[in-house]
């Protein structure tokens, strides 16, 4: 179904306001937070100087918002980033190819990771590298990359197969161009649209690891690890469960809306017809 230039303005101004508190908060919060956040209060607590409340540790509830932002998003926004870019060049050579043994070289090896289950990925990444952010990043990527490579190369084909990459072939033009030039321009609404989906799902998907102990430390201000290790005085202190929560869902609703408003006319039946050819 079309949207009419109103229904995409509202999203786009919706999707903007929900991501700004989480944004803000995530991108300001490590410079006006300290590192290392005292347990100067007791567990659970609620006033006496802490807006908030207090954590398990007795730690300032803010304090911990602001501090754990930068690894709530950060993580999924950059294996987000890293998957488009690796998944781009992939289904972009896959759909310029014209040999078919090129095209399965590409395509094949990637597409082994599709039925890998995603948890199972990220805990044995957990078990063997602690606490440390950039595995897990670099896991949800590799995770990403196959469904990325296969929805580009799909919407590629055409602009790859079509008059104009002909034409640009018969005047000489090097392959690095045609792909890099047409078809990569062809298919960034698609791209763009589909990152903008998937980082929402990607921070679900993190949060929902760290929740269950299989990334960060349990003594990070992560928020899906302040969840998990809060859960249990959510009636006593629900500060420290409902202020991340809220701040998952206000961005994770938020980049869908902004994507989904930000999605070019013609790139939501291109995406929708990609998809289906996969």
């Amino acid at each position: 179904m079309k949207q009419g230039p109103a229904r995409r303005r509202r999203r786009t101004a919706g999707g903007a306001l929900l991501l700004a508190l989480p944004c803000t908060a995530a991108l300001v919060g490590p410079f006006v937070t300290p590192a290392d956040i005292p347990s100067d209060g007791m567990p659970y607590a609620r006033g006496d100087g802490h807006p908030l409340g207090t954590d398990a540790l007795g730690r300032d509830v803010l304090t911990l918002v602001l501090r754990g932002g930068a690894s709530a998003l950060g993580v999924a926004c950059a294996a987000v980033a890293l998957a488009v870019a690796v998944g781009a060049v992939l289904g972009l050579a896959a759909a310029a190819s014209h040999h078919r043994w090129l095209d399965d070289l590409l395509m094949r090896p990637v597409e082994l990771l599709l039925p890998l289950p995603s948890f199972l990925v990220i805990s044995v990444v957990g078990v063997g590298w602690r606490g440390q952010p950039v595995a897990v990043a670099l896991a949800v990527a590799a995770l990403n990359v196959p469904a990325v490579a296969r929805l580009l190369r799909a919407t590629a084909l055409d602009a790859a197969s079509g008059p104009v990459a002909e034409a640009m072939r018969l005047q000489g033009e090097s392959r690095t161009r045609i792909l890099f030039g047409h078809v990569g321009r062809a298919v960034l609404p698609v791209a763009a649209a589909d990152a903008g989906t998937r980082v929402g799902a990607t921070v679900f998907t993190v949060a929902a690891a760290n929740f269950l102990g299989l990334g960060l430390d349990p003594t990070s201000p992560d928020w899906g690890v302040l969840i998990a290790t809060s859960r249990e005085a959510l009636f006593v202190q629900p500060w420290a469960v409902c202020a991340p929560t809220l701040l998952l869902v206000m961005f994770t609703v938020g980049a869908n809306l902004l994507a989904d408003g930000l999605m070019p006319r013609g790139a939501e039946t291109g995406g929708r017809a990609a998809a289906w050819n996969q």
